[in-house]
């Protein structure tokens, strides 16, 4: 066992406080352009990257080969962008339960914090921005030992996002963390958890206050389910005290 060096958390519903609002832009934006699709199936897709679940949506939608695919994604996607950009503009964004205490026992450890989240950059910077967690950061969104998270990757940023590893190895990289046995990943959607598993690391929690139940993460790969994230800093003690 390795000590833990790094913990990446998600964004909506792990960090950041999540009121649906996501699932009612999304939805606003799929009404908009014509798409339909129930809420159990916004929900079952949250923590993907956005594009991705309108390309999905619409091919189901269209069908697969259809030339309109294309298209009615790209409509679908700005009208999402405008939406959630303007809603996080006007109503700001706040933590989750325990989430700064979280912060601040990893800090006092040295424990470094990367955000991982299926929004794209510019909205991402705007939720950071609105909770001061952008200080510190520089262009590459990587942070020092001083500032309140060592790095923040948007989903834009790699080829693939969750389900696929590439955001918890991108932090790896820019963090200069080389063992995925020294990681925690923690999010509240079955796509986190996917995403934790195919990295590799050393647990693999769901969190269950956020946007879904313990019922509903259950039957996705994890090593623990969280209530909140005021059970993380006990957690990582009883790792710490394994190793001695």
């Amino acid at each position: 066992m390795q000590p833990i060096e790094l913990v990446v958390f998600d964004m909506a519903g792990t960090t950041v406080t999540d009121h649906h609002e996501v699932e009612r832009c999304f939805a606003e934006a799929a009404f908009e352009t014509g798409l339909s699709v129930s809420d159990e199936r916004i929900l079952a897709m949250q923590g993907l990257s956005k594009r991705y679940v309108f390309e999905t949506l619409w091919k189901e939608q269209l069908g697969e080969d259809s030339p309109e695919v294309q298209p009615k994604v790209d409509s679908s996607y700005d009208a999402f962008r405008r939406i959630l950009e303007n809603h996080y503009l006007t109503q700001g964004a706040t933590p989750t339960e325990g989430c700064l205490e979280t912060f601040a026992y990893l800090h006092e450890r040295g424990i470094a914090i990367a955000l991982t989240t299926g929004f794209y950059r510019v909205v991402t910077d705007i939720i950071l921005e609105k909770l001061g967690w952008l200080d510190g950061l520089n262009d590459q969104r990587v942070g020092t030992t001083n500032s309140l998270l060592q790095a923040s990757i948007a989903s834009d940023e790699v080829e693939r996002g969750r389900p696929y590893p590439q955001m918890i190895e991108r932090a790896m990289k820019l963090l200069g963390v080389t063992n995925p046995k020294a990681i925690v990943n923690i999010g509240d959607t079955p796509s986190d958890l996917l995403s934790g598993r195919a990295a590799g690391v050393a647990m693999n929690l769901g969190l269950t206050n956020g946007t879904h139940t313990r019922e509903q993460l259950e039957a996705h790969p994890h090593d623990l389910l969280l209530g909140s994230l005021r059970e993380l800093p006990a957690l990582l003690e009883k790792h710490e005290l394994s190793l001695t």
